[in-house]
Parts: structure tokens; sequence; C-alpha cells
């Protein structure tokens, strides 16, 4: 079961766990211990805490959510929607397969997904709008500009009081392979909060090298119990001079701030702590070898970089969700762009590229979370920022096109086992009730916020307020 507590306030220094061994230390140093910080946790935030689990009890709904973002713009056509009626140039260039509902097909890189159809929602009258490159549907007008796990964080706080997890957090190819390719920043920064303020920014591991580098004891235990005790007599002599008493009570907080650094949150962001097995049935690496990818398209190292790091990505959000994150962004850079021209694959080629992995990892997922029990708690939602031209171009590729998109959600205690709307004769449009970001941003905050209860709450922004509560969400899944 997952480990979902009350919740901190926000803390805008946020230094990564690290605990650094040194000959002498002082009054000082011990005190500062107690400020050590995961993603914001800090004792004057534990202060709190217990007051605002309170508040927050019955607002935030025991759900997590996996923002699974297809970077560069899948077809909808070569993913769930393959038109094979259509002409050819219009049909999917990798033709269909049957899935397990009866009459819907997808593109035929997806096998294992077709098995698993009754487990997702394929919303195939999804439109993003526009065909520009960006991250809009996780950081747009449609979010305040701000990363919907922002939001998400400015309304549960930023940390989880009893393991000190980030509520938000961000997973790049580097937090699982210190030897891959930063995140792209060119078409948008994942990790913005608008209005909000730096403290509800998500949580990015691995940034500058290992996830664990910063998030490891680096002094002796029996030194940290030392200094644990030695805090808690220096407290109890500060209370015997406090006249209000206002310190009463500080030792049991300084108490679970130590048990978080000592042993709580950062084993969630360790692969290694993790069934092998496990590990092995999520990787995606040995799909796409890379002496297999043609070295003329310059996405080539965005290419490998996918098929590396997506499994493992997923498996990392999923101990994310169980130790109590509520929003985790995973993205694996700028590799659906099918072009075909200098940087991008032909819409063929690429699939054989990026058709597996993703195939791969989104069914080890839905497998997991099911044998876990953890389907009803954990949505998943897959799409990017936009679809392609309904129609090949001369080089076999398909542009940038805005009037249709793929959009795939799983669990969340929705309703699985459906297409959601339909698209014209061509993928190119909604042939029935348009479903846009602002209903797919609205569906998935009411997903984890009760929106009854946001409406009493005091001190959240009025544009905070307006995205959990629209009506505008995607009525079929509830």
């Amino acid at each position: 079961m997952r480990s979902k507590g009350a919740v901190l306030p926000p803390s805008y220094d946020r230094p990564m766990l690290n605990l650094f061994s040194s000959s002498r230390y002082g009054r000082r140093s011990f005190l500062s211990a107690g400020s050590l910080a995961l993603g914001g946790l800090t004792l004057p935030s534990l202060l709190s805490a217990k007051a605002q689990a309170v508040e927050t009890g019955k607002l935030l709904k025991d759900k997590s959510v996996i923002f699974l973002f297809l970077h560069g713009g899948p077809s909808q056509i070569e993913t769930f929607d393959p038109k094979m009626t259509a002409p050819p140039g219009v049909q999917s260039v990798n033709g269909e397969i049957r899935t397990s509902l009866p009459g819907i097909t997808f593109g035929s890189s997806f096998p294992k997904l077709a098995a698993l159809a009754d487990r997702m929602a394929i919303v195939r009258s999804f439109t993003t709008g526009d065909g520009n490159h960006d991250i809009k549907p996780i950081v747009g007008r449609n979010s305040a500009n701000a990363n919907l796990g922002s939001i998400y964080a400015r309304i549960a706080g930023s940390n989880r009081a009893d393991s000190g997890m980030p509520t938000n957090v961000a997973l790049f190819p580097r937090a699982v392979d210190a030897e891959r390719l930063e995140r792209q920043k060119a078409f948008g920064d994942f990790t913005a909060t608008g209005n909000l303020g730096p403290g509800y920014a998500p949580f990015v591991p691995g940034t500058g090298g290992d996830i664990q580098s910063n998030m490891e004891l680096k002094i002796p235990r029996q030194r940290v119990d030392d200094r644990r005790r030695l805090l808690n007599g220096l407290d109890q002599i500060r209370r015997n001079v406090d006249d209000n008493h206002s310190l009463d009570g500080l030792n049991r907080f300084q108490q679970q701030a130590f048990e978080t650094i000592l042993g709580g949150a950062s084993k969630a962001f360790d692969l290694s702590k993790e069934d092998p097995k496990t590990i092995a049935r999520y990787d995606t690496a040995p799909l796409v070898k890379p002496e297999d990818i043609d070295r003329r398209w310059n996405n080539y190292n965005y290419y490998v970089d996918n098929a590396k790091t997506l499994g493992k990505l997923l498996l990392m959000a999923r101990r994310l969700c169980e130790a109590g994150a509520g929003f985790v962004t995973v993205t694996t850079n700028f590799v659906w762009d099918m072009h075909a021209d200098i940087n991008n694959a032909t819409m063929e080629e690429g699939m054989q590229y990026m058709g597996p992995p993703l195939d791969h990892a989104l069914s080890a997922f839905l497998d997991d979370v099911h044998q876990r029990g953890l389907s009803d708690d954990i949505l998943l939602v897959a799409c990017g920022e936009m679809g392609r031209t309904p129609r090949l171009n001369a080089k076999g590729g398909r542009d940038h096109w805005g009037g249709s998109a793929p959009l795939l959600l799983a669990g969340g205690g929705m309703k699985m086992g459906q297409v959601i709307g339909q698209s014209n004769h061509d993928a190119s449009q909604p042939a029935t009730r348009p479903y846009t970001m602002d209903h797919l941003t609205s569906t998935i905050l009411q997903t984890l916020v009760d929106p009854g209860e946001l409406r009493v709450k005091r001190g959240i922004p009025r544009d905070v307020h307006q995205l959990a509560e629209s009506s505008d969400v995607i009525e079929e899944l509830f």
C-alpha cells in the first residue's frame, strides 16, 4: 500500500538530502542538521504539518498521477486510430492489430497494449488545438503556465509529512542512467511554476549526475545518533528557559526529521532496492539496439535514450507513487517528431524505434500495478503536444498537426475498457464531441483533489481553484 500521509507547507529552500562528515562540529552545525531537506523538507515545515494534515485530509484523494509526456507529437494514426479503411498515405503505415475490445484496433506496433485494451481508455476525439512544439499538455495556458504537478503541490503541499516524499516529481532520462542526455528545454520548462513560486517546482532527481550521490548518508550512523541525542539535550535546555513554551513538542518533530533523513523517502528513488526481476520486466533497453538505429538522423541519440530509459523511468514513477508522490512527470526527450527530414526518421522507421519501447514499458506498468493492487490508485496519462498530419509527406513522414492527437489513460479508479469519441474519416478532426487540454487538466486534477472541499479551502489562488473545479472533464471516465 502507498504511504500517503499528511502534507507539508512549501519551502523555498530546496537543498538535496546530504549529510557530510567533518572533524569538528559545533552547536550551529548540530542545529542545522535538522533543516536538511528532500525537496523542501525542513523542521519549520514539520512543526505545522499536523495542522495541515487535518485541513487536507478530506481535500486530497488517495490517488497519484503519472503523466507520460510523448515529446515531439506522436501520430494518432500509427498509435491508436489506424484508419485502415482510408486510402494509402492516410492509413497507418504499420497496419493494425486487434485488441481485447471487440471491433477496436491499434497500430500494429502495440501488440502488448492491444491485449490490455480493457484496462485503458483511448480518446479518439482529443485535440490539442495547434501543432506547435511545446509542452502545453503539462505546462501551458491550460495550467496557468505551471507544471500540473505544481498545481497539485500548491493544494497538497510540497512534501508528505510522514516520509518527506515530494508530492511533485519530474523524471528525465538522467534519473535512471547518468550517461543519458540532459532534458531538452528548447520547447518548454517542465519545472515551471508560473506565479505559484519556486517552492512548488517538481523535485528533479539525477540533476547533475548519479541520482543517489546527493541523497545518501555521508557520515556513520553512530555519529548521526550522537548528534540526535545532543540535539534533544540542547532542545530540552531551550524548553526549560522558554517561558511561553513555544518550543514544546520540538523533540518529536526533530525525531521525525531524522527518521526521514535516515531511511525514508530517498529509498524510493533507488532502483537498486527493487526486485531485479521487476527491473528486468520493465527494461526496454534490449528492444532497440543503438547499432540498429540509422545514424543519419540527428535525433539518433534521443532514440537511443528513449529505448534505454523509458521502462525504468516508469518503474521509478510507480515506486514514487507507492511512496507518496502525488504527481510524477515522465518524459524521454524529443523523439516523436517523425518528419522524415534531417533530424527525424520516416514514420515507418520511426515507429520501429519508438513503438516497441512504449508498448513494452506501458504494458509492464499496467501488469505491475494490477498485480500490486494499485490500478485504482494511480492514473497514467500518455499524450504529446500534438498529433501528426493525416497524410504522409513526400518523404514518408507526417508533419505537425493540432486537429487530432492520441490520448491514453489507464487506472485511477476511472471507467476503463473503452474508446471515447471518434475522429473523422482521415483522423484529422474529431467527428464527435472534441475533448481539449482543458478537459484533460480538469480530469487530472479532479482525480487528485475533491473540488467541493477545495471550494471551501482558504489561501488557494483563484486560478488554481478554477482549474481544479472546472466542470469540463472527460465525462465518460467518471
